[in-house]
């Protein structure tokens, strides 16, 4: 004899509110003990900024003042290393090396050892240095060039004359020049093709630049007649 079904409304209703409490029962001190490193995470990330990145942060920037000043008036050795009172851009890297204002003394301290003829440690700071700011990374592959022209390491000096070319299309003031020192280490070394591209960029790129100007003359001598 089948089983006579319930008409829909005399059926049990569902108690939520048991429901919710068997869930409670099986997953609540999973879901708390979750919900509790959220928060840690949350409250520790915002801690760390406010209490130790952000203040450490405004000293690194307060502390390289006075080594940017004598970088400007071109006093190279206070900037590097400080006068009795004020930090120099040394100091402040072993101090500050994480924040922004440290990695930015890097920079500096590699063009100032670049500047003293010092180029062992011109390489080693401006190698480390890395920053989103285009003007300013071209600016560092250009005198990390530089610097490795100067020791006579043509091959990596074509390198990092090549990035800082190519790195800022929009740049026609530094762009072409450091294109045009590229190419011509690479042709100084008999890298003929190397050279060819790199003075074919300078004329397509920028035609309207100094190198620009004169840079068939580069191109005709390489056996390139346009």
């Amino acid at each position: 004899m089948s089983e006579i079904k319930k008409p829909a409304h005399l059926e049990e209703e569902k108690n939520p509110v048991a429901e919710f409490q068997n869930a409670w029962d099986k997953y609540g001190k999973t879901a708390s003990y979750a919900l509790l490193v959220i928060i840690l995470i949350v409250g520790g990330f915002y801690a760390y900024r406010n209490l130790i990145s952000e203040p450490k942060e405004r000293q690194a920037a307060e502390a390289m003042f006075r080594a940017e000043e004598y970088y400007r008036l071109d006093s190279v050795r206070l900037a590097l290393n400080g006068d009795n009172i004020n930090a120099g851009f040394l100091k402040v890297i072993s101090r500050y090396g994480g924040t922004k204002a440290g990695q930015l003394a890097g920079f500096y301290a590699g063009s100032c050892f670049l500047k003293l003829g010092d180029f062992n440690n011109a390489v080693k700071y401006l190698k480390d240095f890395s920053t989103p700011v285009k003007q300013l990374q071209e600016r560092a592959y250009g005198l990390l060039g530089d610097a490795y022209s100067e020791q006579g390491k043509k091959e990596e000096a074509a390198e990092q004359y090549k990035k800082a070319g190519t790195y800022d299309e929009k740049d026609e003031l530094f762009s072409p020049e450091y294109l045009f020192r590229s190419g011509y280490l690479y042709e100084n070394m008999g890298k003929t093709q190397d050279a060819i591209a790199m003075y074919k960029l300078i004329k397509e790129k920028y035609p309207t630049s100094q190198r620009g100007a004169d840079i068939d003359k580069y191109l005709a001598r390489l056996g390139v007649i346009q």
